[in-house]
């Protein structure tokens, strides 16, 4: 293995001290009021022998390794992907690099993602946390670690958030719905006890009730699954139950592009067949035969903001933000199209 070069052989090749060498590389010459001349043949010295400096050990001098970590709820899932782009550009901005980390929605994973991350002296953390991580947030209180959650937050911690108005998002869209003329509307949701998710299927359910129609009926919760065998068996067990399902509504993009899968391959056609609405829209909703109506979240200026939060708080910043941006609707209206009868392969 070749011998990596070192501070002392820089300053055995010029003649100078090891400290004057470390001075220079460090960029605290004018400091040290280290001559010109010196400082050119020290740069040069070390461009010769190809000297790659310690980063952790600069770091622990500097006290700062200028990377932020992200965990993520799954990096596989196109709106997670799409902030974690925006994170990233953001933060290059700002100076510093982003390492990432998927949670896959398990408590174990993400407490093991955090670890790491925190193991590699990362400055501050952008953290989408799972159920049942209370314990992993308040931990990052309690060591004085910079952090912003996004997505999802815990009524019972007090700590920086950007989240969604989730409810808003849900509510509109029903009411869209119901506006159209339909009754027999269904959420696809998780079974979670995450506030993102919670709301969203409280808005739902208001909305039906406000239309007095009774939510409780084609309301899916299931739990999650990387799996699409496992989506496949819920839903085909939702729609040989409900036929009669006159539109279907999806709370997340995961959610949505495993419904629209199963749309396609079991023959079910929109809007002939039925209505349908998902979550954040992407390239699934732009390349279907039909335009499909989304909840767009404003994911740009989300990631925007989660960085400059965090950024804030990395140089010193104590104030606690909750911030809370607001969905829209994006209608895309399907053109009339003969009703069939749904053909699932049963």
């Amino acid at each position: 293995m070749e011998k990596k070069v070192s501070i002392t052989d820089i300053a055995r090749k010029v003649g100078v001290s090891a400290a004057l060498v470390s001075y220079v590389m460090n960029g605290r010459e004018k400091e040290k009021r280290v001559g010109t001349e010196t400082v050119k043949k020290i740069r040069r010295a070390a461009e010769e022998l190809n000297y790659q400096p310690n980063q952790i050990a600069r770091s622990l001098r500097l006290g700062s390794t200028k990377t932020i970590g992200l965990v993520v709820a799954d990096i596989a899932n196109p709106f997670f992907g799409q902030f974690a782009r925006i994170v990233e550009d953001e933060a290059f901005k700002a100076g510093y690099t982003v390492v990432f980390g998927s949670s896959d929605e398990d408590d174990i994973k993400s407490a093991f993602v955090l670890d790491t991350l925190l193991n590699r002296q990362v400055d501050g953390l952008i953290v989408i946390p799972t159920e049942g991580s209370v314990k992993q947030i308040t931990g990052l209180i309690r060591r004085k670690k910079p952090f912003v959650l996004f997505d999802r937050y815990f009524r019972e911690v007090n700590c920086n958030h950007i989240i969604l108005d989730n409810y808003k998002g849900t509510f509109i869209a029903t009411r869209h719905l119901i506006e159209k003329g339909h009754r027999k509307i269904a959420l696809v949701a998780y079974k979670t006890t995450l506030v993102h998710m919670k709301e969203r299927i409280r808005g739902y359910t208001e909305a039906l009730e406000e239309a007095g129609i009774d939510p409780a009926k084609y309301l899916v919760e299931m739990k999650f699954s990387h799996s699409y065998r496992d989506f496949e068996n819920s839903i085909r067990a939702f729609f040989n139950k409900h036929s009669d399902t006159e539109a279907l509504f999806c709370a997340n993009n995961g959610l949505s592009i495993n419904s629209l899968y199963y749309i396609r391959q079991n023959c079910i056609r929109i809007p002939g067949d039925i209505d349908f609405i998902g979550f954040d829209g992407g390239e699934p909703f732009d390349l279907y035969s039909t335009p499909l109506s989304f909840v767009r979240q404003p994911i740009e200026e989300m990631g925007k903001e989660v960085v400059r939060l965090l950024t804030d708080h990395m140089n010193g910043s104590t104030k606690i933000s909750h911030i809370m941006l607001d969905p829209e609707l994006v209608i895309r209206e399907s053109r009339n199209a003969e009703p069939r009868k749904l053909c699932l392969n049963v």
